[in-house]
């Protein structure tokens, strides 16, 4: 008589996901990337408020 190999363990597969996808945050929901600065000191705040500020309101 022949025996058959044992069969290997297999991995298992990845679940399917059915949640939906409009409600997980992409990174362009976030303001990282669109100019945003880290949070810093109030002088270099101002020193780029009045750098940035336009000519018409001095």
């Amino acid at each position: 008589m022949s025996t058959t190999p044992a069969p290997e363990p297999r991995e298992p597969r990845p679940a399917l996901v059915f949640d939906d996808p409009l409600d997980q945050q992409s990174s362009d929901d976030t303001d990282r990337g669109w100019g945003e600065r880290p949070a810093g000191d109030s002088a270099a705040d101002l020193k780029r408020f009045l750098d940035e500020k336009p000519p018409h309101h001095l």
